[in-house]
């Protein structure tokens, strides 16, 4: 199950870097892509949807035209979902995992990367009308035509992805998982991660905590404190390095475009957050002590 294929530690989301956020110009998008190598993040994480299905095009151009060598990236994209929008013919969300479909998603994304390969695909999000054996169909074709080099999914739970490989291997699944949404710590995916050595990538990895003011982000703030001083470190690395602690070697999906945030996020790799001070942000979030 395992794929060769290295990721960098921290991963670049894309998702706020066209229209559904920052609508990055073109020669913005090419400093980004050199900062986020300059500082060692050579993953970049998008999905066809993103931007209502416009932000790969505009990466794709900036790409094209920044001169970095393609070997020294990864590129990720992901499919699936149908979503209302003005470029799409689509009354009603929802999910198409049929073989044509996901063939035609994953040749679109390509063309529209401006790439002849992505090294991970990944169903997007389950669908309860998932049938393993034309999505298998379709990822085998891809994998054979080198169109993609390994195949995962994305919110899928331990149960639907043994579903998925009565037919077809699944090297990665990308999953909400913060301090602030830990739920999937308890509910056997991450362990399934780690049993099947498969890639864990965690989307949102800062959750709520500087989007919410509730009561369990009050907590958090105030053991903190203590905590950024130590460790000479800002509440966004500790919070990374809680995540990157876990033993399934999480990769968080970062979705900033701020450079600097960018640079703090490879610095939170280096952070080795003690045993107790790991639980002690843990139990602030939850607001109890473990059982």
């Amino acid at each position: 199950m395992k794929t060769p294929i290295k990721y960098s530690r921290i991963i670049a989301g894309t998702m706020t870097w066209g229209s559904w956020g920052k609508q990055l110009l073109k020669n913005e998008m090419i400093s980004l892509m050199n900062h986020c190598l300059e500082q060692g993040i050579t993953t970049f994480d998008h999905a066809d949807i993103y931007g209502a299905y416009g932000n790969e095009e505009e990466f794709g151009k900036a790409f094209s035209d920044s001169k970095i060598r393609r070997e020294d990236i990864e590129l990720i994209s992901k499919c699936g979902i149908q979503y209302v929008c003005e470029t799409r013919d689509n009354k009603t969300k929802h999910y198409n995992y049929s073989t044509d479909y996901i063939t035609w998603s994953a040749e679109r994304s390509l063309e529209k990367l401006h790439t002849e390969y992505l090294d991970l695909f990944l169903l997007h999000r389950p669908s309860p009308l998932m049938d393993p054996e034309p999505i298998a169909k379709a990822v085998e074709q891809l994998m054979s035509s080198g169109k993609i080099r390994a195949f995962g999914v994305s919110n899928f739970t331990p149960s639907q992805i043994e579903m998925l490989e009565t037919m077809v291997p699944v090297s990665a699944n990308q999953v909400e998982c913060s301090l602030t949404a830990e739920g999937v710590m308890y509910d056997g995916t991450l362990d399934d991660c780690i049993t099947k050595k498969r890639i864990a990538m965690a989307w949102s990895p800062l959750g709520s905590y500087f989007r919410e003011d509730t009561e369990r982000n009050k907590r958090i703030r105030e053991v903190m404190i203590p905590l950024t001083d130590k460790y000479q470190a800002s509440d966004d690395q500790l919070i990374l390095a809680w995540l990157m602690k876990h033993p399934a070697h999480i990769h968080p999906v970062v979705g900033t475009t701020n450079m600097d945030r960018l640079a703090d996020g490879m610095k939170a790799s280096d952070i080795n957050l003690e045993l107790e001070d790991w639980f002690t942000l843990l139990t602030a979030s939850q607001g109890h002590k473990v059982p």
